[in-house]
């Protein structure tokens, strides 16, 4: 409760006679943030008192049925105590507004080979599936392929092996979940082609960016023109194809693969995006590097974020810590891998809140 006390404290330093003279207008504004603080406060406090009652009555009391009733009010007592601390925390220090932007997720195959690529499409696969579930469209913009392991087309679907892949993953609040994918994915297990049963390590580095500012659509020249190539009458006689080009950077992107004008626009935009993200990663390397050394520090084995371990069917994410016996339905993208990101939400929270109380009394000294 001491966070909850300081921020109290807060509330009160800036109430005072001291700040009556600010400008009106951002008076008013930090009296209404003040309120919505309060009001979250006053929620946390009600769900902590409840909690601790119901725990009080679950350790010591002696009549069995009320304390069997305690044990089972209490979980979802703590669940409403974690979502008013969160509450509490979107008021005082709300998520970054990228968080409900869509997201460009970055896969690269590490160590392990072939068996690190094949790994690689079975992400992709899981996240297409999280995707469909969640309500999202994912879709993989660019891919290297893995010559002669496994199959399929690297273009609008999933390869059999990938030593890159590059997937969009457009809807409501995609990034705020899949950054949290970020970082290296460690699998265990033995592979088609291992004679003697061996167990193998693979790993894949996974990268997840905001696609909030790639580029400005004033900035990409649009043309269109009559396709090229096999297609009969049809080719010649409707300018279907599309060029588009980004001025500031002369990346040109031509794409004909549809007969629909508004689907190969698509198309080239999504290519156009990936394209210019290589550029971004490169042109802002020092930048960048900040950002991977947190997400990615390399796809070495020492850096793993989570471990699918598939001869135990033991799911082990290691930032929690949490293991789990639900690796198929993790690679399906099941559940489970709400449960795990709830928990790193959690946690987030509570380091956030940590910052947000230092910097308050950083401000008092």
């Amino acid at each position: 409760m001491q966070h909850e006390e300081d921020l109290a404290q807060e509330d009160a330093d800036h109430t005072a006679p001291n700040r009556e003279a600010r400008d009106p207008v951002q008076a008013a504004k930090r009296e209404s943030e003040m309120e919505k603080m309060r009001v979250a406060l006053q929620e946390v406090d009600d769900a902590q008192e409840l909690v601790t009652s119901l725990r009080d009555l679950a350790d010591s009391e002696p009549d069995e049925d009320m304390r069997k009733l305690a044990e089972s009010d209490l979980p979802p007592a703590e669940a409403a105590l974690n979502t008013a601390r969160h509450n509490l925390l979107q008021a005082v220090a709300p998520s970054p507004p990228v968080s409900a932007l869509s997201a460009l997720v970055e896969l690269k195959s590490g160590v392990g080979g072939n068996e690190a690529s094949l790994f690689a499409a079975e992400l992709v696969r899981m996240y297409q599936r999280l995707a469909q579930r969640k309500g999202w469209k994912a879709q993989v913009v660019e891919a290297v392929s893995v010559e002669g392991v496994g199959a399929g087309s690297a273009t609008g679907g999933v390869a059999g092996a990938y030593k890159e892949a590059l997937v969009e993953v457009t809807g409501q609040g995609a990034f705020g979940y899949l950054r949290r994918e970020a970082g290296v994915h460690r699998v265990q297990r033995v592979p088609a082609t291992e004679s003697q049963g061996r167990v193998h390590t693979s790993t894949v580095g996974i990268i997840a960016i905001d696609d909030s500012d790639l580029f400005d659509a004033k900035d990409v020249k649009v043309e269109t023109m009559r396709s090229r190539g096999a297609g009969g009458q049809h080719v010649n006689r409707t300018e279907s194809a599309i060029r588009l080009t980004h001025v500031p950077t002369g990346i040109t992107v031509s794409m004909q693969d549809s007969r629909s004008q508004h689907e190969n626009r698509a198309k080239a935009y999504r290519v156009l995006r990936a394209r210019l993200l290589d550029r971004k990663l490169q042109a802002e390397q020092d930048e960048r590097r900040s950002v991977r050394r947190t997400q990615v520090r390399g796809t070495d084995r020492s850096e793993k974020i989570r471990t699918y371990n598939f001869p135990q069917g033991r799911l082990t994410d290691h930032r929690i810590p949490l293991t789990l016996s639900a690796l198929e339905e993790a690679v399906q993208g099941g559940e489970v891998l709400d449960l795990i990101n709830r928990e790193l939400e959690e946690r987030e929270d509570r380091e956030r809140l940590d910052e947000v109380v230092d910097a308050l009394m950083d401000e008092e000294v």
